[in-house]
């Protein structure tokens, strides 16, 4: 396949240094296949027992099965590549070929994202996962495809809940003085300061030790990710407050994309797609099974929140958002079909 030159870390840069170091004879072993395969870095920031490693699973089973193995690929987990911000600026210069990430550093490249991220947005996940997959995120998925990124698919990570090792949180009061971990969103960060929580953006990677050492009080995430990541080690209690739906993304490199012909280009939006569909499965299955497990490892969960209260609190995350890149989109996720009437 024909892929343009890439930075050092990629296969296209590597492979004439090895043939460099290997003996005449060596060299003519080589088969002409063999020279053919690419590989495909993938990275995250989660472990290899998450919804994103699951997704990988399936993106490689696909890809590798359309490509006929011309396509390899190989996944990084639990943040060896860097945070997800790092990762998203490593595909804009190619040293990374694909990446799955949350939004939440995702505006700071396409600020249009960032009305997914707004508290209370959608009922539920067939409401959540209708927009995405509608005319309205496919625009979205454009949108990002215009700012040295190349949106493959949109994923999901779920509702985000509240942890902390103080006390349970049954109203926003209960938020008060709490430092409590965000991804780098201004939209959440809005939110828990409405709330009266000290909101600490901070990079995934970081969180657990921060946790273990006090830096902050708590965090919110949901459920996949904090059983996956064991986050209930470092945590005593958690509120099932689903204050946030957060989708996460599949995306590629402009760099690998450009040098890729539309038949490959088909298997890698093909096979995102898979990986999106086994992310979800894993998400819904643990969003029924996990809190049970959550419970029986130790934390205090409260089940049953009233969330008018929530809602209303986090009312100025809106208007910060809709002051600074208007309310267009906004109204048509609300205005959509998917919406309930």
């Amino acid at each position: 396949m024909t892929i343009q030159a890439r930075p050092a870390t990629s296969l296209a840069l590597r492979l004439p240094q090895r043939l460099a170091s290997m003996t005449l004879p060596a060299l003519f072993c080589l088969s002409l296949p063999a020279l053919a395969v690419q590989t495909v870095n993938v990275g995250h920031t989660l472990s290899d027992n998450s919804h994103y490693s699951a997704g990988v699973d399936a993106f490689k089973a696909k890809l590798e099965e359309l490509s006929g193995g011309e396509l390899v690929v190989e996944e990084h987990t639990s943040g060896s590549l860097g945070g997800e911000r790092a990762m998203i600026e490593g595909l804009q210069i190619g040293t990374i070929d694909a990446v799955i990430t949350s939004t939440g550093p995702l505006g700071n490249f396409v600020p249009q994202s960032y009305v997914l991220d707004l508290p209370f947005l959608f009922d539920d996940y067939d409401h959540a996962r209708c927009v995405l997959d509608s005319e309205i995120g496919q625009e979205l998925l454009d949108k990002v495809s215009e700012h040295d990124l190349i949106g493959l698919a949109w994923s999901e990570n779920g509702f985000r809940h509240m942890t902390n090792n103080v006390r349970d949180i049954k109203t926003p009061q209960d938020d008060a003085g709490l430092k409590i971990r965000t991804m780098e969103n201004e939209v959440h960060m809005a939110a828990f300061k409405a709330m009266g929580a000290h909101p600490t953006p901070m990079a995934f990677p970081e969180l657990f030790t921060a946790l273990q050492q006090g830096t902050v009080d708590g965090q919110e995430n949901p459920i996949s990710v904090i059983l996956t990541s064991n986050l209930w080690e470092v945590q005593d209690h958690l509120s099932l407050t689903g204050h946030v739906y957060s989708p996460a993304i599949m995306l590629g490199s402009p760099i690998l994309w450009d040098g890729l012909s539309d038949e490959q280009k088909g298997w890698f939006i093909e096979a995102a797609r898979a990986g999106a569909e086994a992310t979800r499965e894993m998400v819904s299955r643990l969003e029924t099974e996990g809190v049970d497990e959550l419970e029986s490892k130790g934390m205090s969960v409260v089940r049953d929140i009233d969330k008018a209260p929530f809602r209303e609190a986090v009312q100025p995350a809106y208007k910060i958002y809709t002051d600074e890149y208007g309310s267009e989109w906004l109204d048509r996720i609300r205005a959509s079909e998917c919406s309930e009437s």
